[in-house]
Parts: C-alpha cells; sequence; structure tokens
C-alpha cells in the first residue's frame, strides 16, 4: 500500500467505530495499472445500515446545536490533516484510481482548497432580510435563517475519489448536517483515509459515515425516509433510477455529459488546440467534463485539426506513476472493452480515424488517445458520454450552427467557446443549453468555489461550496 498504509483500515466506518465484520463477502480493491490487490474491505449487512442511519439521525440532533465558528474550527483541523498527508493521498489517488500523479497531486490540492472554502463559508452563510415595510407590512421586520436538513445520503463515483466525496462532506459539515457515504466500489481507499483524518476531530457520534455495500443495502438508504437528502454523483442511468426511489426528500444529481467546445474563427488556434487535446485526453477521459465533441469554424478547421493532432501526439501515455503521464489507464477491463467497441461501431457507421483507435496495452488497460472525424448522433461516441480517451470532431458554418451543435445532446453540464467575438460570447450565454461556459477555455475548467451542475440528462442542483450549503439547508422565517 505504499505510503499510505497507516491511513486505511479495512473496515466500515459507523458511528465512529472501524467495523471490519459485515456480510462475509469482500469488496477487493486493486492497483488499476498493475492490478495488484490493494485491500480487500468488508460489504456492510443491512442491521449495519440501519445501525449507520440510526447514528446518523442522532449524531445530527447534537451537531447542528454546534456554533458555526466550531464547525468551521473543525474543517481548519481537517484542512490541515489533509496538507500533512498530501502526498499520501495522491499516491493513494493514483493507485486505486488509476489517476496520472501530477492529476492526483492537483485533486488533493483542490481538495485542500474545497475543506478551506467550507470552513470559510461556515461563519458568513446566512439568510438575508425581507422588505416587509409597505402595504399590510408596515411596521414589521422579516428575515430568513438557514437550518440544517438532517442527515445527507452521498454516492460518490470513482474519478475524483476524494475530492468529490469532500463535495459532499465538507458543505454537511459547514452547516451542521450529517453524512453517510457509499464511496464508489472501484475507489472506495481515499474515503476510507478521509474517515481515518475526520476520526481525529472528535466529531458528535454518527455525524461521519463510510459505508461500502451492495446495491440492495445502498438503496435501502436511499429510500430511508430518515434521510433528508441524496446527493449522487455518477451515471445517468443510476442517478435517474435512485432519483424515483427518493421519496419526498432533496435529491442533487451530478451526472455524466458529452461536453462540447466550439473553436470559432477568430481564436487563438494554438492555444485552443492545445487546451482541447488537455481537455479531452486528460486521465484518459474519465471525467464528466471532459472535452468529447468538438466544433470548428469551416474556416479553420484544416488548421485547427492539424494544431490539435500535433498536440495529441505530444500527450505523454501509461503509467501514472510517472511524472511526464497525462494519460493513464482506464478503470478496468470492462470498460476499455467497451471504449474499443464504440470506436468500432462509429467506424463500421462511416466515421473516420484521425489518430489512436488501438488498445496500447489490454494488460494496463490503456487505450490510445483518438480523435474521430464524420460522425453522427447515432454513433455512441457522438450521443452518449464515452468517458474514456475519444473524442469527434466536426465543423460548422456560423457560430448560429456552433450553438445547435453543442444543444443536439440530451446533455448540458458544461461547454468551451473559444472566440474572440464579443457578440458570440454574449450569444453563447444567451443559447448553450449548459451549466456552464467557459470562454476561452476548455469545459473541464472547475475551481471548487463556482456552481457546478448542469441541466437536461446531465442533472440538476448545484455544488460548489455554498450553493450545496444552501441546498443542505432550510431557509426559516421569522415575521414580528
Amino acid at each position: 500500500m505504499s505510503n499510505y498504509k497507516s491511513l486505511i483500515t479495512e473496515a466500515n466506518y459507523i458511528a465512529n467505530k472501524w467495523e471490519s465484520n459485515g456480510t462475509g463477502e469482500l469488496l477487493t480493491v486493486v492497483d488499476k495499472y498493475t492490478s495488484k490487490e490493494l485491500a480487500k474491505l468488508p460489504l456492510a449487512t443491512e442491521n449495519q445500515m440501519e445501525g449507520a442511519i440510526e447514528a446518523s439521525l442522532e449524531g445530527f440532533h447534537t451537531f447542528k446545536t454546534w456554533s458555526a465558528g466550531v464547525r468551521s474550527a473543525k474543517l481548519t483541523a481537517l484542512r490541515n490533516l489533509i496538507e500533512a498527508h498530501q502526498n499520501e493521498l495522491a499516491q493513494l489517488i493514483v493507485d486505486e484510481a488509476g489517476k496520472p500523479i501530477s492529476y492526483a497531486k492537483g485533486e488533493v490540492s483542490r481538495c485542500i482548497a474545497t475543506v478551506e472554502i467550507a470552513a470559510a463559508e461556515a461563519l458568513v452563510f446566512s439568510g438575508e432580510m425581507i422588505p416587509m415595510d409597505f402595504a399590510a407590512g408596515i411596521g414589521k421586520t422579516a428575515f430568513t435563517k438557514p437550518f440544517p436538513i438532517g442527515v445527507i445520503a452521498c454516492i460518490t463515483p470513482f474519478n475524483f475519489p476524494l475530492n468529490l466525496v469532500l463535495h459532499k462532506v465538507a458543505p454537511a459539515l459547514a452547516t451542521g448536517c450529517s453524512v453517510i457515504i457509499k464511496p464508489a466500489p472501484q475507489s472506495p481507499l481515499s474515503c476510507i483515509a478521509l474517515a481515518t483524518l475526520i476520526e481525529k476531530l472528535d466529531l458528535p457520534k454518527g455525524v461521519f459515515n463510510v459505508i461500502n455495500c451492495d446495491i440492495p443495502i445502498a438503496e435501502k438508504m436511499v429510500a430511508d425516509p430518515r434521510i433528508a437528502k441524496l446527493s449522487f454523483t455518477g451515471s445517468e442511468k443510476v442517478g435517474w433510477y435512485l432519483k424515483s426511489k427518493v421519496g419526498r426528500k432533496k435529491v442533487t444529481l451530478e451526472l455524466g455529459g458529452n461536453a462540447a467546445v466550439i473553436i470559432d474563427a477568430s481564436a487563438n488556434l494554438k492555444e485552443a488546440a492545445k487546451m482541447t487535446a488537455l481537455g479531452a485526453y486528460l486521465y484518459a477521459g474519465q471525467i464528466c467534463i471532459s472535452t468529447q465533441r468538438i466544433f470548428v469554424h469551416k474556416a479553420i478547421y484544416s488548421e485547427f485539426t492539424k494544431l490539435l493532432v500535433g498536440e495529441i501526439k505530444k500527450l505523454h501515455v501509461g503509467n501514472p506513476n510517472d511524472t511526464n503521464v497525462l494519460v493513464g489507464p482506464v478503470i478496468d477491463k470492462d470498460h476499455l472493452i467497451r471504449i474499443k467497441n464504440w470506436v468500432d461501431e462509429a467506424v463500421n457507421k462511416g466515421a473516420k480515424i484521425i489518430t489512436g483507435g488501438n488498445v496500447l496495452s489490454e494488460t494496463h488497460n490503456v487505450f490510445e488517445p483518438t480523435l474521430l472525424s464524420n460522425t453522427n448522433t447515432s454513433m455512441k461516441v457522438n450521443c452518449a458520454e464515452v468517458f474514456g480517451p475519444i473524442a469527434i470532431i466536426g465543423e460548422f458554418c456560423d457560430f448560429d450552427e456552433a450553438i445547435q451543435l453543442t444543444n443536439d445532446s440530451d446533455y448540458g453540464l458544461q461547454a468551451g467557446v473559444y472566440t474572440n467575438s464579443f457578440e458570440n460570447i454574449k450569444k453563447a450565454h444567451e443559447a448553450l443549453e449548459v451549466g456552464g461556459i467557459m470562454i476561452n477555455n476548455i469545459p473541464g475548467f472547475r475551481i471548487d468555489n463556482m456552481p457546478y451542475g448542469g441541466i437536461k440528462g446531465s442533472g440538476f442542483g448545484r455544488e460548489g461550496l455554498k450553493y450545496a450549503m444552501a441546498e443542505m439547508t432550510e431557509q426559516r422565517l421569522l415575521v414580528y
């Protein structure tokens, strides 16, 4: 387990205790490049999930009475613990998630920022004064105050096994909510390591729980009426299914996308090509806002495509422990096979491979960065979320057509627009059907305090600390 061994307990963390027993079945976690076993974790029983829900509810009733100042101080202490263990955590992310080491270090840096922002927001998060001094309200004063809603059920994905957990945990702790986390089975150890750090904070029993379990046990958590909110980040199929099970509780769904970038004729083509290659293939494209669809003005299509292919060829592919590598393995063999099948399907339907298209290593689950042209929306590489190192490129005649091509999708998470036309910037803001628009940047741009989320098949609700805090609280109005 390298130097992070002290952070890993092969157990679930329930009600401030490590429980190494379970159903008898074990979840084996492996290194995503070497397939070496990293740990075996017990799968929790239904009774253990019940115990976690009961403890989390009890812990919430204590924790919600803590002052904002104390909650902020606890978050600051957590931030410092993450910083103190940042090298171990980065290596853990490399091993269990297959993330290139430079990008894993970036994730841990973001984790530090995420918790730091939450600590600051805890001190200033508040309601608002309501104008009342007119009509029947003359002489009245009114304001709202946010109150934490209760237990937050959190289901997190494999690709950011620490920071996307913290995007749920940090705002919950900032507002006074308790959490039960079911991490992704491919990369649960970062969440276990986080539990090891949070254990040092001396939070009320049950405020923070980590449970690895089978799907039926997770569904019990999702459906339980004692849970106040489901915060889910993952696939579209699973997210919408779970929404049908939640009953009256609040829901935030951060789902997938097939993000597009528009390259206008006025763009800086060298910069756009460099960033587009990075945005499409970093971490083997396993990011919800990876650049998957590239739309280029016909006047610059040939020039830009040549520049883009040149940048793709510069990308280092292979062992994620190599500091030069930006394109490592896909998460497992099933995804490797699926990605190859999707490329083959597109080619059989008439798509052309500009570069790539091959499995580079079946042993290490590495797929070559691939760029396809002549695609259409009947092809999965165009209409679905590849979640792999695949991008498609096409041309447009005018900016209105580029917007139409971008919007021709079931998803709407983020989009990038490279242009030096202010008119096109305004038009993009008005017309693109996405949650966020990045000007002269790739769709994958994100910093941790900004509102982040999508529309259409990409889900609803927003993360980004104060925005998540708003969704974990309810405003209560007082008039006197």
